[in-house]
């Protein structure tokens, strides 16, 4: 199902974080949390990244 979801900003490919339960967007320097394994692709809850993120 992860394959499936794109960055809402970008439109770009998302990289899945396992340790951090989060859906990485590069392009954007934004990362979405998993909750209870539901991504929450808003971003007003995503956290900036930096580049060693």
């Amino acid at each position: 199902m992860l394959e499936a979801l794109v960055c809402p900003v970008t439109h770009t490919v998302l990289h899945y974080d396992a340790a951090r339960q989060e859906l990485v967007s590069r392009a954007a320097g934004l990362a979405f949390p998993i909750h209870d394994g539901i991504p929450i692709m808003l971003v007003g809850e995503a956290r900036q990244i930096k580049a060693d993120d």
